[in-house]
């Protein structure tokens, strides 16, 4: 039981997505707070608010008579950070990932091009054959 599941956490891909997960955990607080330290408040200002998160304000009535408000800004912030992290992760992993894998197949086809340009080795019928002639000469002569 042990040995099976020693096989699975050290499989390559279990491990792989390990540290995928460390690395977009600490890329998330990045991405936070690139957005809540510099967009949000020039993005807010453009709104008269002090960060995306208080502007676009919406108050509306509540059925006890107080008013109740909706942030909308709040929703363009989550908007810009997922737009954000899509921009980087295609940049950073896409986009390098696609370049190497077609230098990969290249370098495939190239290899398969050269296998197919070099003769196939004799065959182990005409190595007998070729022995035989040889033998058949030496005895004639």
């Amino acid at each position: 039981m042990f040995k099976g599941f020693k096989q699975f956490i050290l499989r390559g891909n279990v491990i792989d997505l390990a540290v995928a997960v460390v690395i977009g955990a600490a890329f998330t607080n990045v991405v936070n707070a690139l957005v809540n330290s510099v967009f949000n408040p020039a993005l807010g200002a453009l709104f008269n608010a002090a960060t995306l998160a208080e502007a676009l304000p919406v108050t509306i009535p509540t059925t006890s008579g107080d008013t109740a408000t909706m942030y909308f800004g709040a929703i363009i912030g989550a908007v810009i950070q997922f737009l954000l992290v899509a921009l980087v992760v295609y940049f950073a992993i896409i986009v390098p990932i696609n370049y190497l894998s077609k230098l990969s197949f290249h370098q495939h086809e190239a290899e398969a091009a050269a296998q197919d340009e070099t003769p196939a080795p004799p065959t182990e019928l005409e190595l007998l054959t070729e022995i035989r002639d040889l033998l058949a000469k030496r005895d004639a002569a």
